[in-house]
């Protein structure tokens, strides 16, 4: 088996929508270093069995609706 060719697998913390911060391992970042979530399992559709609405951060939903607004959606 090759030496060095996994990344190294460390403790870092994950901010959840609510505030909650949970530690979890993980080969994002550096040790100790925070991952801030816009979805996460707490507040999505596919989780929570709800129909509830997805935050736009991008822009991108505004964008595509006023692009097609006059084709009658």
């Amino acid at each position: 088996m090759k030496t060095d060719t996994h990344p190294e697998y460390h403790t870092i913390n994950v901010k959840m929508t609510d505030g909650t911060i949970l530690e979890m391992k993980s080969t994002w970042g550096k040790e100790g270093d925070q991952l801030s979530l816009d979805i996460d399992p707490s507040v999505h559709p596919a989780w929570t069995g709800t129909s509830g609405r997805l935050m736009d951060t991008g822009g991108r939903v505004s964008k595509f609706k006023n692009k097609y607004a006059g084709l009658g959606f």
